[in-house]
């Protein structure tokens, strides 16, 4: 494909549009010799949760693949943003065994001249490596970490969250199941840690929206003939009645096996079935089969929430040096984290950041395998001032202290 056939594609695009206006407007002419903002991205490897063995099932609460593909499609994107305004746009890709590697790669790069980082990894990582790192002048985004903690407790005011959280995939089912009148709900909960979490979070979920948990039981998917009765689907579905099965599994492993196993004919939400995630390949509206396609082309594969989260965090740096005029990065850190900043997720909604734990505002898809149901924040879930507050944790739920 021609540069120009590809920049002609990314200018008419709603992004683009608003770009190529404000080019217009400023009357910015290309420079001779550009400036260069580069962005890392920081992987933990190995990682278990891209193992192969992992990614071959495919189940729909997982990642198909390393983010790094959905970050070098919006720096290809980017590219002829930066000509316009004369800054170039650079991806460097960093990997490390721990944290304190992670954090070694981040002071060197720092050191450099770098100042936004990607991060790719499990949550005790990024929770280590941004307290580490807490003070410099850089920001970091979590690009695949869901835990709510990291937007809590453990929240810093240097990390950015473009990848939803546990809260707010579980309030976005919620409202779905509301929205049906599905308010009673078996709850199967794996052994790990992860899977607890998962179930908290809808648990909490549930409270807020008034479903009523009629019953949570734990499973355990093992070979050990002794713990065989922990895995039957038919007899953990078997006994109180109710309207939907809420499965908490963050491997996905016996997930896929709970629809169609069920005693009763009931719908399986959570880690199978229907899953509430920030991107779905299938999704059709705002840009979003162009989107799909250049990850396809890409990376050989479909794109998933990790690639969206990847993908939306290099926009917001660009989006950022534009809209700023590539001003210092105290500037530019202000206007990332500020009301003013408009992103375009492809989503159908205004993004930004919440200024109480730095999480992405942003609608959530509801999907099967190979289908968008529905977008929430549902039909009829309001809130005082931004309705995509009503998913996650609000001003006055947050625990978060900067």
């Amino acid at each position: 494909m021609q540069p120009t056939t590809l920049a002609r594609r990314f200018f008419s695009g709603p992004f683009g549009r608003r770009l190529a206006g404000l080019f217009l407007a400023l009357g910015v002419a290309t420079a001779a010799s550009a400036a260069t903002t580069r962005i890392a991205v920081l992987e933990v490897e190995p990682d278990a949760r891209y193992d192969e063995t992992r990614l071959f099932f495919r189940g729909l609460a997982q990642p198909l693949g390393r983010p790094f593909a959905g970050a070098e499609v919006a720096l290809r994107e980017a590219r002829f943003v930066g000509q316009a305004v004369g800054t170039e746009f650079a991806l460097e890709r960093v990997s490390g065994g721990d944290a304190s590697a992670l954090v070694a790669a981040v002071e060197r790069l720092a050191k450099d001249g770098v100042r936004f980082f990607l991060i790719d990894a499990p949550a005790p990582v990024v929770a280590d490596v941004s307290k580490a790192v807490r003070g410099r002048e850089l920001l970091l985004f979590n690009v695949s970490a869901p835990d709510d903690a990291l937007r809590q407790e453990q929240c810093q005011p240097n990390l950015l969250h473009t990848l939803p959280n546990d809260a707010m995939r579980a309030d976005a089912l919620a409202q779905f199941l509301v929205s049906k009148k599905w308010r009673s709900v078996l709850l199967l909960e794996g052994p790990k840690p992860e899977d607890r979490l998962l179930a908290a979070a809808f648990e909490r979920s549930a409270k807020r929206f008034g479903l009523k948990i009629a019953e949570r039981r734990p499973f355990v998917l093992s070979n050990d003939p002794r713990q065989r009765d922990q895995g039957n689907v038919a007899l953990l579905t078997a006994g109180p009645d109710h309207d939907v099965v809420f499965v908490a599994d963050s491997d996905g492993e016996f997930a896929r096996s709970v629809p169609y196993r069920t005693v009763r004919p009931r719908p399986v939400v959570g880690s199978e079935g229907l899953v509430a995630t920030a991107w779905h390949w299938s999704w059709e509206r705002h840009g979003a089969p162009q989107l799909n396609a250049r990850l396809e082309k890409q990376a050989a594969r479909r794109m998933a929430a990790p690639d969206w989260a990847a993908w939306m965090a290099v926009k917001t740096v660009v989006e950022a040096v534009v809209r700023t005029q590539n001003a210092p990065f105290p500037a530019l850190a202000k206007y990332i984290k500020g009301e003013d900043i408009t992103l375009d997720g492809f989503k159908g909604s205004r993004l930004g950041f919440r200024p109480w734990d730095n999480q992405l505002r942003q609608p959530m898809l509801l999907a099967t395998h190979n289908a968008v149901i529905e977008r929430a924040p549902i039909a009829g879930f309001l809130h005082p001032t931004q309705n995509l507050d009503t998913l996650g944790f609000d001003r006055r739920d947050s625990r978060c202290a900067f």
